[in-house]
């Protein structure tokens, strides 16, 4: 878009590895369309790599404690020190963690346009218990107070979290996009047919006990008592600064129990993906997250919770099956059901292909989020 002027977009992330794999297209489309991006990181973030690639990058300080208002009044001040410095014309704020705060921050600095996006709703609104539903209350309340700004729009990845946002008055449906997911350059992820050898299903997550880790493993326990050549892997790193994460013993149990091939953090996904017959994601609340959006794209049927985020990219019956969070044995019965038909694993997984290419490319991201920023400066 041509300016007289070299507009900032300040882009808010909690981690540098996430922006640069979900995010970066959007930085890369700013310096090519004129604009100055600028991301800033949790200060524990590696920001090298986008350094690397010319994008300046800044430090704040980010509670990884879960939901503290009083501990997090120290995010909330130093993003307010970090607008005033930075003066953007836009800033976006990529996760849901930051919304709250930042949103309040950009207000106080006076900056002049703000993006919110909800890849979802968070863990405290997939959480039964009382006071997960106190807190609800509470975000629900914070939310109407705070999201409020003269030029504001509000990206979600999901339409029945849209769709609740709004019929909660959380948010004015007219400020609202739906913009499905970070995007796949599809370019760089062809379809690939199913390996041969043994049925390999596969678990890509941060191992954190929400991410249904341990519904997973109870899960494969039961289903290798008839298929004990069926295989079970497990990709992902551990944050001890996390609260919800697994602890190294039961994870290495696991692995030595050889219930579980535990293979960490990995870099290579799509390789991982193209090594796997079926993906699962049993989270107990879930974003329309690029791991599922990879596996549909390299053409695999999907096992995942019958949640928001999920029900963008599966259609139960069709690009994969949808389970109820929290169930080990209904878990169990569709691993079951897709690892001893290979023909409905390849029906599943070229429609899962199809859907991905029509929904999710990376080009009608950059476009759409484009759009929004050229309303919002021309506000």
């Amino acid at each position: 878009m041509p300016t007289e002027r070299r507009s900032k977009i300040l882009f808010i992330v909690g981690d540098a590895a996430l922006f640069e794999s979900h995010q970066l297209r959007l930085a890369q489309e700013a310096i090519a369309r004129g604009f100055e991006p600028v991301v800033a990181c949790g200060a524990a973030s590696d920001q090298g790599a986008l350094g690397g690639m010319g994008i300046r990058t800044r430090s704040f300080e980010l509670s990884l404690s879960g939901w503290r208002p009083l501990r997090d009044m120290n995010t909330f001040l130093a993003l307010l020190r970090l607008y005033r410095e930075e003066a953007p014309h836009i800033v976006h704020h990529v996760s849901i963690e930051q919304v709250i705060y930042g949103t309040l921050a950009a207000r106080f600095a006076r900056v002049p346009a703000v993006v919110n996006a909800f890849s979802g709703l968070g863990s405290v609104f997939a959480q039964p218990r009382l006071l997960a539903r106190v807190s609800r209350g509470l975000v629900n309340l914070l939310y109407r107070i705070v999201l409020s700004h003269d030029n504001m729009r509000f990206i979600f990845q999901s339409r029945e979290d849209l769709q609740s946002f709004v019929a909660r008055n959380v948010v004015p449906k007219q400020s609202t996009h739906l913009i499905r997911g970070s995007g796949i350059d599809f370019s760089k992820i062809p379809f690939t047919s199913e390996p041969a050898g043994a049925v390999t299903f596969v678990l890509i997550a941060p191992m954190l006990s929400e991410k249904g880790i341990r519904e997973f493993v109870a899960a494969a326990r039961n289903v290798r008592r008839l298929q004990p050549w069926w295989r079970f892997r497990l990709v992902g790193g551990v944050d001890p600064r996390d609260p919800s994460a697994l602890a190294e013993a039961e994870l290495e149990s696991w692995n030595a129990e050889g219930i579980v091939e535990r293979l960490g953090f990995r870099a290579d996904v799509a390789q991982i993906l193209t090594e796997s017959h079926i993906v699962c994601v049993p989270s107990y609340h879930e974003n329309l997250s690029n791991e599922l959006l990879e596996a549909a794209a390299i053409g695999r049927p999907i096992i995942a919770a019958n949640l928001p985020g999920c029900r963008e990219v599966v259609r139960d019956g069709i690009t994969g099956l949808l389970v109820e969070p929290r169930d080990s044995n209904a878990l169990a019965e569709a691993m079951l059901r897709l690892g001893q038909d290979p023909d409905l694993r390849s029906r599943m997984g070229h429609a899962a292909r199809e859907r991905a290419a029509a929904l999710y490319s990376i080009e009608d991201v950059v476009h759409d989020t484009f759009l929004i920023y050229e309303e919002l400066l021309r506000a």
